[in-house]
Parts: structure tokens; C-alpha cells; sequence
């Protein structure tokens, strides 16, 4: 409600009231979010090279695919999940 002075009186109106539904996000889009960042660091390829060659994934990329995975858990657990999900705000630093 907006109130505004026109000579000596008061007049109030409603604003536009938007009514647009916000965005329902899914548990499966966070977790999509959470395996393109994952590809980001070729996580795949040092799985591979682990396999073949029986070197251990360096442990930087391992606490960075476990931080990943809590925030993609903390993000489904919200109710309701936000809109900005995506937003690097949610999840950990890649550098």
C-alpha cells in the first residue's frame, strides 16, 4: 500500500501487485548443478587415471568433490530450495 500527500489530503493505492508463481526447484536440478560442477575439475579423467595406474586422486580434489556433495545435500534438504541455487554463493570455492 502506498500512501501519498495530495494537497493537504491523504490518498492511499495498492500497487501493482505481482502476481507471477515463483519457481519450484527440484532436488534433481541441485543435483545436476552439483555434476556440472564436478566436470569442471575433470573429476572423471582422475577417476580413470586412478583406475589404470593405481595413483590416488590428490586429496584437494577429493575434499573438493565432498564439499560439493554437502552443499548439494544441504541445498535439497531447504525448503524451499532457492532460485539462485546455481549462484556461486552455495557452493565451494573451484580455486
Amino acid at each position: 500500500m502506498r500512501i501519498a500527500r495530495i494537497k493537504d489530503s491523504l490518498d492511499w493505492s495498492e500497487g501493482e501487485l505481482d502476481h507471477k508463481a515463483p519457481r519450484v526447484v527440484q532436488q534433481a536440478e541441485v543435483e545436476q548443478e552439483a555434476r556440472r560442477r564436478k566436470q569442471g575439475l575433470a573429476i572423471d579423467e582422475w577417476q580413470l587415471r586412478e583406475f589404470v595406474s593405481g595413483v590416488p586422486l590428490p586429496e584437494r580434489l577429493v575434499q573438493l568433490c565432498r564439499q560439493i556433495d554437502l552443499a548439494s545435500a544441504a541445498l535439497s534438504r531447504m525448503s524451499p530450495i532457492p532460485a539462485n541455487f546455481a549462484d556461486d554463493v552455495y557452493w565451494p570455492r573451484m580455486w
